[in-house]
């Protein structure tokens, strides 16, 4: 069984791939007991790590698609049945009463109508929707989550149906997943079903030890820890952040587990407690492909002359949003030259960063305000000397222009040492959850 969450679009750019359609990936039905319809479990695409040694934990096969053969559960009310199913590609009223094996008339009549046909027909493939029968197939009540993410419940008093809508009750629960890159990061992810915004995540979080533009494999491995809200049926609405994920690289394994520190400020540590986040992230944009990097001689488009070019050009769309690659003050916005529009930020120490041909400005961004790592500045533009749509970001050291791609980037400060015996339990448990996944052998995965 598959929960999937809906996420803004992000894949648009360089990974436009897309996997196979929910209703196909959605092939586990289910059937539970009682007035209530808990998870039975998640099914995740996961592989196994290289040179990972694999006899020290017994093998698990597991299958992406299962088939449970359906079978009748009695309710708390006697003689009613609990029965579940998911939206098919296409669906009807009809063939969805007919899988959740209601046999009623009456009920067929009122969800064909008004406010619950309208619900029902709006659900996207691979929602589930859950009904409690009587012996008979007569529907007494009829459960779903509606596309605004409300509890919707369809009610039988004696002939009558009554439609009510109510805030579902969530709870928080860690979800585990992993996949395998054969053509591109997101086409891995949609295929471990993976949502959007943690796969932004996974990028923010290796980013600083992995260049997600060029350095990906075929053969490249992830496996995600994370926290999703789900409702009292299992169903999942919401990612939130990762509790621990591994990345594995050309061969080489990076890991990172979040913790909260005695400050009460989270953030992701190696294993031994060495903070994983960098004082400048490596790029200002996260999605784009470098068109032109930093070199002492590049002969320019406009100038027709030979010069160097002491920065990267990151080609993206108008409009995509840049963001500041460290915590800094703003010492210049406005247009300068060649640049176009432009913003300057001072870091702490000796470092300061260029951010040009914007085609605008964050709102309200003013010299002398303070920006935090990842915080919006601007956008994408071709203002100034440009032929395209692009960014062109500076990276000074000394007020001297480094190559960001390949200087060496300060570290933060380490986990203090009172927060350590803390740290190692909530590790301790990820790290198991990780070596779980990571020696978990699937039956099909290609």
């Amino acid at each position: 069984m598959r929960n999937r969450c809906s996420m803004p679009d992000i894949k648009n750019t360089i990974l436009p791939e897309k996997s196979a359609s929910a209703a196909s990936r959605n092939k586990l039905r289910w059937l539970v007991a009682g007035s209530t319809l808990p998870m039975l479990g998640i099914v995740a695409a996961i592989a196994v790590a290289p040179q990972t040694t694999l006899d020290q934990t017994p093998q698990q096969m597991i299958s992406e698609s299962i088939e449970v053969t359906p079978a009748v559960a009695a309710s708390s009310a006697q003689g009613s049945f609990w029965r579940a199913e998911r939206m098919q590609q296409g669906d009807s009223i009809a063939r969805l009463l007919a899988r959740l094996q209601v046999n009623d008339s009456a009920a067929e009549k009122f969800l064909r109508q008004g406010e619950a046909s309208r619900a029902l027909l709006q659900l996207r493939a691979g929602r589930q929707v859950a009904a409690l029968t009587s012996e008979q197939g007569k529907l007494l009540k009829l459960t779903f989550t509606n596309t605004q993410d409300q509890e919707v419940v369809i009610s039988r008093n004696d002939n009558e149906f009554s439609y009510s809508t109510h805030a579902p009750a969530l709870h928080t629960a860690p979800v585990m997943k992993s996949g395998m890159i054969q053509s591109s990061l997101f086409a891995a992810t949609d295929k471990a079903d993976l949502p959007d915004s943690v796969a932004a995540q996974l990028i923010e979080i290796f980013g600083s030890q992995i260049d997600f533009h060029h350095d990906l494999q075929r053969g490249d491995r992830f496996t995600v820890v994370y926290e999703a809200m789900q409702d009292e049926n299992g169903e999942q609405t919401k990612a939130g952040k990762i509790l621990a994920a591994e990345f594995v690289n050309a061969g080489k394994t990076y890991r990172a587990i979040h913790f909260v520190n005695a400050e009460g400020k989270g953030s992701y540590y190696t294993a031994d407690g060495k903070n994983l986040k960098q004082a400048f992230l490596r790029s200002p944009l996260e999605f784009s492909r470098i068109s032109s990097g930093f070199t002492v001689a590049r002969f320019h488009p406009i100038l027709q002359q030979w010069r160097a070019h002491k920065g990267v050009d990151y080609a993206a769309p108008i409009g995509t949003k840049v963001k500041a690659t460290s915590d800094g003050v703003v010492d210049f916005v406005g247009q300068q030259g060649g640049y176009g529009n432009v913003v300057v930020v001072k870091h702490s120490g000796k470092y300061s960063t260029v951010y040009g041909h914007l085609s605008s400005f964050a709102a309200g961004l003013r010299k002398g305000q303070h920006v935090g790592q990842g915080d919006v500045i601007g956008h994408v533009g071709m203002t100034g000397w440009a032929t395209g749509p692009h960014l062109h970001y500076e990276f000074k050291v000394d007020g001297i222009q480094q190559d960001p791609l390949k200087v060496a980037l300060p570290t933060n400060i380490p986990l203090e040492p009172r927060s350590m015996a803390a740290f190692r339990q909530v590790s301790t448990d990820m790290m198991h959850r990780l070596n779980l996944l990571r020696n978990t052998n699937l039956a099909r995965f290609d």
